[in-house]
């Protein structure tokens, strides 16, 4: 089993930064393909990055190439997501998320998540 616990969120200014971090439990952490998505009220869950269960293959939603980046520390158990240039859309509840395999956009392909942080991005 992997627990997965988000932090790093925040209140920031548009065009600010900020770094996500998630650390996971488990020791089979390395075996798994890792994703961060969103979820805005009343809105879907969206996927916004993912990453290979060695790092090497990441994919990202449209409305953030450019501006985030995904990575992951297998030693450490973490991955993370560096978000710059911040914009108001980009406000959400943001969650981290494993699966067995690496690229699924769906969040219900995902067999564990953490409990969300917070991200609001005023303008």
């Amino acid at each position: 089993q992997v627990q997965l616990v988000e932090s790093g969120g925040g209140l920031v200014q548009a065009g600010g930064s900020l770094r996500l971090s998630c650390a996971a439990s488990g020791r089979t952490f390395s075996a798994y393909g890792m994703a961060w998505f969103r979820q805005a009220p009343g809105k879907e869950r969206e996927f916004v990055a993912g990453i290979s269960a060695g790092g090497a293959r990441t994919t990202y939603a449209d409305s953030v190439k450019g501006r985030f980046t995904i990575s992951r520390d297998n030693a450490k158990k973490t991955i993370y997501l560096q978000m710059n240039r911040l914009k108001p859309e980009d406000t959400a509840v943001y969650y981290c998320a494993a699966d067995q395999v690496f690229g699924r956009l769906r969040p219900d392909h995902y067999d564990y998540w953490g409990q969300g942080t917070q991200v609001t991005v005023s303008s």
